[in-house]
């Protein structure tokens, strides 16, 4: 079933599984954006984008003040390749779905974080992905790979 991610070409798809930091960027209840670094893992068959946090984060009551349709965005930058995922977020508690994106987490970012009573996940539904994802990586990158 194709989607806003699945569409997309595969050096689209493999910026998202190369090591990046993130941004995360949502609404205050006063409509100002909050920006964060996050990391992001990316389900491209489920066409959502994952995020663990803590349940008294910022971002997680920005969302949750958005009630059924907070929009979210989630960008990485790697010189002049970058990508951006929007989409509706949802601050999910559910035990499975929790360890579900602490091991997708690990396996994006080769460490997988310790346990914490307080993480949720923020499920992100995809419905448009944008970037340019075809450019030269940054010399420092080129002589690393």
């Amino acid at each position: 079933m194709s989607n806003a991610i699945s569409a997309q070409p595969d050096n689209y798809l493999g910026f998202w599984d190369e090591y990046q930091l993130c941004t995360l960027t949502t609404l205050r209840p006063n409509g100002r954006p909050h920006v964060v670094p996050v990391g992001v893992t990316v389900d491209v068959a489920e066409g959502v984008a994952r995020v663990i946090t803590r349940k008294s984060s910022r971002k997680v009551a920005n969302i949750l003040a958005g009630g059924s349709e907070a929009r979210v965005a989630v960008c990485q930058v790697d010189g002049g390749r970058w990508a951006t995922l929007e989409g509706v977020a949802e601050v999910c508690t559910d035990e499975d779905a929790i360890e579900d994106a602490v091991v997708r987490y690990g396996k994006r970012y080769g460490r997988t974080p310790g346990p914490d009573p307080e993480r949720v996940v923020i499920l992100i539904s995809v419905d448009r992905a944008l970037g340019q994802t075809l450019g030269a990586r940054p010399q420092a990158a080129q002589a690393a790979a």
